[in-house]
This record gives structure tokens, sequence and C-alpha cells, in this order.
């Protein structure tokens, strides 16, 4: 199946138009043609199916056949994740992230972060796409980049830990998570978190993890994390 994936199609459409660019790839790109049947989401869980009724590659209408709302996962994981100095690291993370399941993307800039600005709608388009290929219905929020400081001081109603790589008193981040709840997991820069940061996660009840015995770079650490998630929830 091909999930095509647009935010403006809602549950009580009978029928619907796409823009120009859609309606360029459908029909001239993808070469569909009338009576051929579309799958498309809105990214807020519902899924259609739809007949082509108009293949034009200014204007490709659809009619409505029918629509599903997909089940939730029982859980929501939050991932505050450091930009990376390479724009191609963090893009890779994004995709594999949302390939995976997570709920909601923070770029969290941290006293080490060598990249302090990012290309928002890059990488909206990139998780759109990851989302489409893995034939998911709900698209991950990706938030506005943070400070440190200021995210910490959001109380977010979950578990909330720290990945960091300091020799100080840790735990096993899957000896933590529990199947069905909410995470919010931190993951700092190529330099890591300062202490300073550290400190301050600590005194607002996050918990300092660990994701293995070897040293990982930030979008690997993520991935890890993401995952160990996910397969608890299984």
């Amino acid at each position: 199946m091909q999930l095509f994936y647009n935010p403006n199609i809602s549950e009580n459409d009978v029928n619907f138009s796409f823009d120009k660019d859609e309606s360029r790839h459908i029909a001239k790109v993808l070469r569909k043609t009338i009576g051929d049947t579309l799958h498309i989401t809105n990214g807020n869980g519902w899924l259609f199916e739809a007949e082509i009724t108009l293949a034009d590659q200014k204007h490709c209408n659809v009619s409505i056949l029918s629509k599903s709302l997909q089940p939730k996962r029982e859980y929501r994981l939050h991932l505050a994740v450091a930009p990376t100095k390479m724009n191609d690291r963090y893009e890779w993370f994004l995709e594999k992230a949302t390939e995976i399941g997570v709920t909601t993307i923070t770029p969290i800039i941290c006293d080490r972060s060598e990249r302090k600005v990012v290309k928002i709608e890059r990488f909206e388009k990139i998780i759109q796409s990851a989302m489409k290929q893995s034939l998911q219905c709900y698209l991950p929020k990706l938030n506005t980049p943070v400070a440190f400081k200021d995210f910490i001081n959001k109380d977010f109603n979950s578990h909330m830990f720290i990945a960091h790589c300091e020799e100080t008193d840790k735990t096993s981040l899957k000896s933590q998570l529990k199947p069905g709840s909410d995470v919010t997991i931190l993951i700092g820069p190529e330099g890591d978190f300062s202490v300073k940061e550290i400190e301050m996660a600590l005194q607002h009840h996050y918990i300092p993890v660990t994701l293995g015995e070897t040293r990982l770079r930030t979008e690997t650490a993520a991935i890890a994390a993401s995952h160990s998630v996910a397969f608890l929830n299984e």
C-alpha cells in the first residue's frame, strides 16, 4: 500500500481535491488515472480509501470510499534531542525515530551545542515522508528549538530521563521503563550535557540513565532510546 499525506482532509469530507503540486505528483509522476484507488491520511489518525474521479496535473480529485480511525499507541514518547553538528545525522534520526514510533520531538539547545539553528520546514518534510513510508497515520509533532533550561522547566506529566556520559550514578533505561507509560528522554549534543545541565535536570526530577556500555553518538543514542521504549511496549 502506498500512503499519501494531506493535513487538510477531514473525516467529514465526501470528496477531496489535491493542490497543484500533489496533483502533478499523482497524475504525472505516479501516472494514476480515473478509477485508481488512493490511501490517504491526515496525520491525525484517520485513514481514507479514495477513488480518483479527476486525474489532471493541476487538479486531482477523489471520492472518499471509506474511512477509519487508527488506534493510538498506549504510550507517548517525547524525545528532546540536541541538534547535531552535521544536519544529515539529525535528519537520519528524525526519519528512523518516526519509523520506530516517536510521538513528539523537540530540538534542545545546550551549553555545548555546536549547531543552534535548524531547518524546521525540511525536518517536517522528512518526518512526513517517514510516516508515509512506514504506513503510519499519526504524524509526530516537531516542536521549535528551545533552550535546555527552558525545556526542563516544563511539566510533561511523564516518566523523565536524561541520558549522559558523566561518570556518576546511573541506571539502565531499560530497567526504568514501564509498559504503557508516557516517557520523556533528554539526549545531549556531541560534547554531552554540561555538568550544570545534568544537575539542573536532576533537580527537576529527571532520572539519569545509561543506554549501554559504549559511548554513542547523539543520533544513535536517540534511536537506541526510542527503540527501547517501542520494544518494551510491543
